[in-house]
């Protein structure tokens, strides 16, 4: 399909532009606050390799690999990827499934999902990535909640995803409208 770019106002290109953003991004705050109030509607996939997930991933998080090693890539083992994909989504229709790699810099993520589109698949990208997510908590969380909850809460080692501890006090994104996290 192409886009018939000549006829959008500048005015029409953002918008499409922050709506298609919205759809895809998803923000470490919801993904926080949904682990602390027990929510699961989404599944994180963590597409680093299994050594490095094993090492440590986000809590939760299961291991679809894009990488066989620290060092080399498995883009081109796309009916593994794919299918994996396929199998998740259709054992979990209701979900949302969220991926994300090494860091927001990387192009891991963006690769993945340009290949599960082109197969149909349609998932979601973490706005942050595990570098940010493991190394850079103050980064993105909120500093009045800097010595409420730490990273280690939300971070597990292993070969099994985890589960979050639902956290009844949870002061994760406050703002429980359109404009909340």
């Amino acid at each position: 399909m192409i886009l018939n770019l000549q006829n959008k106002s500048e005015d029409n290109l953002i918008k499409d532009f922050y709506l298609t953003e919205n759809a895809v991004h998803v923000s470490p705050h919801s993904i926080r606050k949904a682990m602390d109030k027990g929510d699961n509607n989404f599944i994180l996939v963590d597409l680093r390799s299994q050594e490095e997930y094993e090492y440590e991933h986000i809590i939760g998080a299961v291991n679809i690999p894009a990488y066989k090693d620290l060092d080399t890539s498995a883009y081109g083992d796309v009916e593994r990827i794919v299918n994996s994909f396929k199998e998740l989504k259709s054992e979990n229709l209701d979900k949302d499934i969220v991926v994300y790699c090494y860091s927001i810099a990387c192009m891991t993520g963006r690769k993945i999902w340009n290949m599960l589109t082109e197969n149909g698949i349609y998932v979601k990208h973490l706005n942050i990535c595990w570098n940010e997510w493991r190394y850079f908590w103050t980064l993105w969380n909120h500093p009045h909640e800097w010595n409420v909850t730490g990273v280690d809460d939300y971070v597990v080692s292993g070969k099994e995803p985890g589960t979050p501890k639902v956290k009844v006090n949870s002061i994760a994104c406050p703002i429980d409208n359109q404009f909340g996290c």
